[in-house]
């Protein structure tokens, strides 16, 4: 790495997670052998599969408490998880799941590469969410919507996963609490890297996520790095963004309750430069740091944001911005973040709430002036 990553004052733990992780994929896993005692009726169990072999089959097959664990291969077809407490768990980067064209399953023709589902009703509302499945250690490419979509789920966690070139996220989790998304990389993919909302095609106000974290990933070549759209109660803690058309997305609007009650600190959100086409809900994005537009009650603390440029309405370093329907932000935190080299400003405050406040920030230039 070189030192543009490097903040303006020490953070040690920002550097530890971050630094030493960055240009690299995530690590295999070391694999638990299996028990030697005899098993019983009730004991977890591992499957272990190779390439060739129906993923899909032992995941149906598995019960709470099993590893569904794979070698090093390509996996052709898309899965789904639907049962309590399994982990999927692979090879690291050598275990990839891919398009199956003759692939006839729902996850497939949703055009997903790796479901875990559990139960909402026509409204959309949770009936029994998938609790406790474990996602680790593989890759997931290509598909043309989301590598990972999770859907009503609680205690998912995420972890050690490569998801790239994928249509639309990276990794998805809609409609669940209580979610861990840690020391992924999401690379080039046509939305976010990392995607956590109420639900990607309803309204509606924000889902009280209880807690979930969002930690140590990499994000890079996507649309939007990390976007968190009518989410609530989570935090967002050493994750690095660079070199997507926009970092960190905080998205809400005139909803209730309202997005928000959550806290972006400690990232590193560097040079997302490139270019990417208005669509129907959203100007064109470029140069944009950390935005927030119609959000209530969020902290953005202890950033390095830089190197950003770019002419869209939403450019620059930390800015907020009105929601699509003019939803204002209201008391947004803006404190202790280092910025340098962003344009047209460090800090931009382009929007009309009230109570937002901007202290101790190092950074050169504002709009308006005088919150550096």
């Amino acid at each position: 790495m070189t030192s543009h990553f490097a903040p303006a004052r020490p953070r040690t733990r920002l550097a530890a997670a971050l630094f030493a992780s960055a240009a690299v994929v995530p690590t295999v896993l070391a694999v638990t052998p299996a028990a030697t005692a005899p098993a019983t009726a009730a004991a977890p169990r591992v499957h272990r599969l190779e390439p060739g072999a129906s993923v899909q089959a032992a995941l149906d097959a598995a019960r709470p408490g099993d590893v569904v664990e794979l070698a090093a291969g390509r996996y052709p077809g898309s899965v789904t998880l639907a049962t309590d407490g399994v982990t999927l768990r692979g090879q690291g980067s050598r275990t990839v799941l891919v398009p199956d064209p003759a692939d006839t399953g729902p996850c497939a023709k949703a055009g997903n590469g790796l479901c875990v589902t559990g139960v909402a009703d026509d409204r959309g509302a949770p009936v029994r969410p998938v609790s406790g499945a474990v996602v680790e250690s593989l890759a997931v490419a290509g598909f043309t919507k989301n590598g990972i979509s999770a859907a009503v789920t609680d205690r998912l966690t995420v972890r050690q996963v490569v998801s790239h070139d994928n249509g639309l996220q990276g990794i998805s989790v809609e409609m669940s609490t209580r979610t861990v998304l840690t020391d992924n990389e999401a690379r080039d993919n046509g939305q976010a890297g990392i995607f956590v909302a109420n639900w990607f095609d309803r309204k509606g106000g924000a889902l009280e996520t209880r807690g979930t974290e969002v930690s140590e990933n990499r994000l890079t070549g996507n649309r939007i790095g990390l976007q968190l759209r009518r989410v609530r109660d989570l935090t967002v803690t050493a994750n690095l963004a660079s070199g997507n058309c926009g970092g960190v997305f905080v998205v809400g609007d005139d909803g209730v309750p309202r997005a928000g009650a959550l806290t972006v600190r400690d990232n590193v959100v560097r040079a997302n430069n490139r270019y990417c086409a208005p669509n129907p809900r959203l100007d064109a994005v470029q140069g944009t740091g950390i935005l927030l537009t119609g959000t209530e009650d969020v902290t953005v603390s202890g950033n390095l944001v830089a190197d950003h440029s770019g002419e869209s309405p939403m450019s620059g370093g930390i800015v907020l911005y009105p929601s699509v329907v003019g939803a204002p932000n209201t008391r947004a935190d803006i404190t202790g973040n280092a910025l340098h080299d962003n344009l047209p400003a460090d800090l931009a405050d382009r929007d009309h709430g009230t109570g937002n406040s901007f202290t101790a920030n190092a950074c050169s230039s504002s709009q308006p002036a005088g919150h550096c």
